[in-house]
């Protein structure tokens, strides 16, 4: 039997908004299994919610360079968040995201490639020995359009560009730049603040649908309801899945009505922006996200430090 340390607990209340001991009590019925315990409260009724993103703990920057109608976003890792506001730091990140908007996304062909007479992965070392902390390339991801825009935004913003969450959406259209430049803003700020799974039902990873499914059966089976209506009621359940989690379908957070989802709101702008629009594609980037960071005791690193440890 896994040990459930007090440490597990705060986490899964925090993904699930569950109580304390409904939380100690899925953690023992899983043996610890995060997974499986926030599945579990579900199939109960006693999570409140049904995703939370992970607790993000690495820091650095996310950092965006647009370029025409092709964009990349990056994001730069380093050991604390006084390094974000380190110009040095900050001139890295642009370099990063430029090299990329030239050689592609893969993380050691932007390393290996050259600035200059150094290569990036030079460079690196170098601002490391400078500041005196480390400090990666963790991923790109870039986006391109025949004829429109790539929409961005940065949340957090610390300077042009650069930021804790960055957001491109990837708009072809014939239509006015400057209008379809402005839709593209929103598009991204939505994504930004909604964080959508995918741009529709077919992007969901099958697993996720499969966990979904299973989720929805044996809460609807504990529940007592015949086999038989299951099915029928865990699809109903998955369009309401879709609704909230991906990005066409979602609520537009710039419509106050809140009915119409994006893809309406997009529908309704082809008439403003003169030419039809279609969302190729989006990325959104958060700062750390899937990274765990050791939690560490400030005042005992200081008592340590100081010898009296």
């Amino acid at each position: 039997m896994a040990e459930i340390t007090a440490q597990m607990v705060k986490e899964l209340r925090e993904s699930t908004g569950a109580g304390m001991m409904d939380c100690k009590g899925a953690l023992k019925e899983t043996n610890g299994d995060m997974t499986a315990a926030q599945d579990w409260l579900r199939k109960k009724g006693l999570s409140k919610a049904a995703k939370k993103a992970g607790r993000v703990a690495a820091e650095g920057l996310v950092g965006i360079t647009v370029q025409g109608t092709k964009a990349v976003v990056v994001e730069v890792n380093s050991e604390t968040d006084f390094v974000a506001r380190n110009d040095l730091f900050q001139g890295l990140v642009k370099m990063t995201a430029d090299v990329a908007m030239k050689v592609g996304t893969d993380v050691e062909a932007i390393k290996a490639a050259k600035v200059g007479s150094i290569t990036v992965g030079d460079a690196f070392t170098d601002t490391i020995a400078k500041i005196g902390e480390n400090m990666t390339v963790r991923r790109a991801a870039v986006l391109e359009v025949g004829k429109g825009v790539i929409g961005q935004y940065i949340h957090n913003a610390v300077s042009e560009g650069l930021g804790k969450i960055g957001v491109l959406v990837a708009l072809e259209s014939p239509g006015k730049t400057d209008e379809l430049t402005a839709l593209g803003r929103q598009l991204a700020m939505h994504v930004a603040s909604s964080n959508p799974l995918a741009l529709d039902a077919s992007g969901v990873d099958p697993e996720i649908i499969k966990r979904e499914k299973d989720v929805l059966a044996d809460k609807f089976r504990q529940q007592g309801k015949p086999e038989a209506m299951i099915e029928k009621i865990v699809e109903s359940g998955l369009k309401t899945f879709y609704k909230e989690q991906t990005f066409l379908e979602q609520p537009f957070i710039f419509d106050d009505s809140g009915k119409k989802s994006v893809a309406q709101a997009v529908k309704e702008a082809e008439g403003k922006i003169g030419g039809p629009i279609q969302i190729k594609g989006f990325v959104r980037y958060a700062l750390g996200e899937g990274i765990e960071k050791q939690e560490t005791d400030f005042a005992a690193e200081v008592a340590a430090a100081s010898g009296q440890g």
